[in-house]
């Protein structure tokens, strides 16, 4: 077993770029010049959050919609093209307006399931009353939007256990890793302690990749050498976890899937391991779903639900897809606490997931 410590941080970084290293400052600002996310340098890194316990004052909390009606830019466009002028200033839902939508909300990548529900509360929803001057068949359908994700909004506590394990799945390419550094972050501004476990034994460079965010973060990671077994290196991590009384353990694990029964079996078999220590973890199975693979990433979520049992979902890289229209899809099918959406490349830009904000962000409203 290896435990990575931190490294000391040059004081010479320019205050920008302090906390990234060069390739991330590089990349956050061609994001910031770039059409990806549309994040401007007049919005990057300036969302600093309000302190554990305080709501962020009006103009924070308008800037950090500014993000995510940014991040959600491309899959604004397609999901509102022709959406807009077919339901403007309409009262009624007529045949011809009902197959309009339809076909609208499949090219929005909803899926002909989800969508079959989507008109369906929304019809239920015109006939339950009559609609007043200022309502309309838009108005009703952004309502039914939002009716469909919140039973799904429900954010994570991590305060029932110590430590609190987080087991993260996802295929590889999903954005696990990232995911893991930026709620790495996020932990710490909020004052817990954190530990990592480089559990994706496999993949070129993973354990690396930790390495760099447990640097960047001051938090310590738990490895062992390329090749080892997933199981092993969470077993040794959880009892290193427990022994130095850490808050929360993020756990990364394989995700390759040449052999989809493989990957579940080692998966299975991770979870066994570590219940010898402890027979309540993971408190949190945290699947992270690729946005940009559309449909797919519903087949993903049946399957490692299935395997695993996901207790919540994260849905990353909305900012660089036209697809965030799966989302409906992904809380229809899998019916998991959707907890985390990502819309940019700075760790702010992992949010905890609001159903009324993803809606309006989405359909252009202010």
């Amino acid at each position: 077993m290896k435990l990575f410590k931190r490294r000391a941080k040059p004081d010479s970084q320019p205050e920008g770029v302090k906390g990234m290293d060069p390739a991330e400052a590089a990349d956050s600002a061609q994001t910031s010049a770039g059409e990806e996310g549309e994040v401007t340098a007049e919005g990057a890194g300036q969302d600093v959050p309000a302190p554990v316990g305080q709501a962020a004052p009006p103009e924070a909390s308008a800037t950090l919609f500014g993000r995510l009606r940014s991040g959600l830019s491309r899959s604004r466009g397609q999901f509102t093209e022709g959406l807009a002028s077919l339901v403007l200033g309409k009262k009624q839902l007529d045949p011809e307006l009902l197959e309009a939508l339809e076909e609208q909300l499949i090219m929005a990548d909803l899926g002909l399931e989800t969508t079959e529900r989507v008109l369906e509360l929304l019809r239920q929803r015109l006939d339950r009353k009559a609609l007043a001057a200022e309502e309309s068949v838009l108005s009703a359908l952004k309502e039914t939007l939002v009716e469909l994700l919140e039973d799904q909004e429900r954010a994570l506590s991590l305060d029932q256990h110590k430590p609190f394990v987080i087991l993260v799945v996802g295929v590889n390419g999903a954005g696990k890793t990232t995911t893991i550094g930026k709620l790495a972050h996020r932990f710490k501004r909020e004052g817990r302690s954190v530990m990592l476990a480089a559990g994706d034994t496999f993949r070129a460079a993973a354990v690396e990749q930790l390495q760099a965010w447990g640097d960047r973060h001051e938090v310590p990671v738990i490895a062992q050498h390329s090749g080892a077994d997933s199981a092993s290196v969470l077993f040794d991590a959880l009892e290193a976890a427990r022994a130095r009384s850490v808050d929360v353990l993020i756990a990364d694990t394989a995700g390759r899937l040449q052999n989809k029964s493989h990957l579940m079996d080692e998966l299975s078999k991770v979870v066994r391991v570590m219940r010898k220590q402890d027979d309540t973890v993971p408190h949190e199975t945290l699947l992270v779903l690729d946005a940009g693979t559309g449909q797919n990433a519903v087949s993903q979520a049946v399957e490692f639900d299935q395997a695993v049992g996901v207790s919540g979902v994260a849905v990353t890289k909305l900012d660089g897809t036209a697809r965030g229209g799966v989302l409906f899809a992904i809380a229809h099918k899998l019916k998991r606490p959707i907890r985390f959406i990502g819309v940019g490349e700075q760790p702010e830009d992992l949010r905890d997931f609001s159903a009324r904000d993803f809606v309006n962000a989405l359909l252009d409203e202010h």
